[in-house]
């Protein structure tokens, strides 16, 4: 009696993956939609969506990092005579 092949692929197996990742994709489309949305929104009530956007990825990092790459910055804009 030989054992199942830990390798076997059955066909409804990929299918069930590869249809469960085309959802995703298609969701993260959609939510890549509704961002436009909201900036083209912001903008159009005059806000800076540049601005916008950094402030979106500052918010992401852990207060550490966000205090040593603003650190970095000052002595790299000292440096250069920026400030």
């Amino acid at each position: 009696m030989s054992s199942p092949d830990p390798y076997a692929v059955t066909a409804d197996e990929l299918r069930q993956f590869i249809e469960r990742y085309e959802r995703l994709e298609a969701e993260k489309k959609d939510i890549a939609d509704q961002q436009k949305e909201v900036m083209a929104e912001a903008k159009g009530r005059g806000y800076d969506t540049r601005a916008l956007r950094k402030i979106v990825a500052l918010r992401k990092k852990e207060p550490d990092d966000l205090a040593e790459e603003e650190a970095v910055l000052e002595v790299y804009k000292a440096a250069l005579g920026m400030v």
